[in-house]
């Protein structure tokens, strides 16, 4: 089964990246961008800033799509995953719904941060960030 998901990329204007840890599987205790699945009827626009919400408390636009990757879930699912990048337009930084902490790090706190599988790579490839 697929599952389709998105994952918002938003840097700050000093170049950080907004980071979630997540609360729950998949990945829980790891850190990665905010997002998750798609609803039923919902584009991946509105899945995008519905999640970002729900998980910082940040109003963002959506931008263009980065990029996209797929990775395997247990009991044979595989998330479909669509990352855009999007900006701030309101909102205070506070984690909630399935966030166990919510931040902004620099392009150095990658490295030795647990991040989700494959973030890191994929930011680089999709040259978001700078190695």
């Amino acid at each position: 089964m697929r599952v389709n998901c998105v994952g918002a990329i938003i840097v700050d204007g000093s170049g950080d990246l907004l980071l979630i840890r997540r609360g729950h599987p998949p990945g829980e205790g790891l850190w990665s961008i905010p997002g998750g699945r798609v609803e039923a009827g919902e584009s991946d626009a509105d899945a995008v800033r519905r999640e970002v919400l729900e998980e910082t408390g940040l109003v963002v636009e959506v931008g263009a799509l980065a990029g996209a990757v797929e990775r395997p879930g247990p009991g044979g699912v595989v998330y479909v995953i669509r990352d855009y990048v999007a900006s701030v337009v309101a909102g205070a930084l506070a984690p909630g719904d399935d966030a166990a902490a919510a931040r902004w790090c620099s392009r150095a706190e990658l490295d030795s941060m647990p991040l989700t599988d494959g973030l890191l790579a994929a930011l680089l490839a999709w040259k978001i960030l700078r190695s």
